[in-house]
């Protein structure tokens, strides 16, 4: 097994709209997308969780589970700030719909390593501080539909 760091590799992309049913974006869609993986400095969430149901009985002491809902706690990207151009900003204003797209392995066609997560902008804020570092703001995301998982990299055209 070859090991890897995301650092580099990984790229994560915005696409406002997905034509297909499935949500899995085309070469063209992908190819349009607004690319932040440059501007990231920090992601959080954006990670399937199952809520599980316990299921104790008279019987036994040890208190099962089962499988319960899956939801996505809260996601949310930290951005470096341009000081010359908002385009991300506006890209990411608050109440925008799209999807966050991740190239787990980069963009690799035919890899089953693209993760799409149906999302809103719930909010988008400036990170304020006097340490000695570079001015960030971050956008948290509502993901409102679930996510699509280990979907195939569309082939190059």
């Amino acid at each position: 097994m070859a090991r890897f760091s995301r650092k580099g590799v990984t790229k994560v992309l915005f696409l406002e709209e997905i034509a297909a049913t499935t949500l899995i974006p085309s070469r063209a869609e992908l190819t349009g997308a607004t690319k932040l993986t440059k501007s990231i400095a920090a992601i959080d969430g954006f990670q399937l969780e199952n809520n599980e149901i316990e299921t104790p009985d008279m019987e036994s002491t040890f208190d099962s589970k089962i499988p319960g809902s899956d939801s996505v706690g809260d996601s949310s990207i930290t951005f470096y700030e341009d000081d010359s151009t908002s385009t991300l900003e506006e890209a990411l204003a608050k109440g925008t719909e799209g999807f966050v797209v991740f190239l787990r392995k980069g963009d690799v066609p035919t890899s089953k390593s693209m993760d799409i997560f149906p999302a809103r902008v719930a909010s988008q804020s400036s990170e304020y501080t006097v340490d000695n570092e570079s001015a960030k703001w971050m956008t948290r995301f509502s993901i409102t539909d679930q996510p699509v998982l280990g979907a195939a990299v569309p082939a190059a055209s």
